[in-house]
């Protein structure tokens, strides 16, 4: 169970007609979606989830990590509407797959967001 004091912004995994007015989308590839609301794609990229050990200056970040970044700073500077939750969108194992490992394994994306 999740304490009550988890201010990270919640993910969970559904399909695109699920979401709430308040949620926005990170979808993976080009799946068409409801429009006006906060969204950031990816494509996974086979064996990259998120940080691998080593340098993290010489690591680059997964694709998911990097969506929600993207998703994260948008929000942060006013250029999208205020989100309270975001609905992950995959359409494969290996897109699912992604999503799960940036949340557990890259700092950054584990710091904002938590699997809900």
């Amino acid at each position: 169970m999740i304490e009550p004091s988890d201010d990270r912004v919640p993910v969970r995994l559904a399909a695109a007609d699920t979401a709430r007015p308040d949620e926005a989308l990170l979808v993976e590839g080009t799946a068409a979606v409801p429009w006006g609301r906060p969204l950031a794609r990816f494509v996974p990229l086979p064996g990259v989830f998120g940080h691998a050990p080593g340098c993290t200056c010489c690591t680059p970040r997964g694709p998911v990590a990097e969506a929600l970044g993207r998703l994260f700073l948008a929000r942060a500077r006013g250029e999208v509407a205020f989100f309270g939750s975001v609905v992950a969108v995959t359409a494969t194992a290996a897109g699912e797959a992604a999503v799960r490992a940036a949340l557990a394994e890259d700092q950054v994306s584990a710091g904002r967001f938590r699997l809900a």
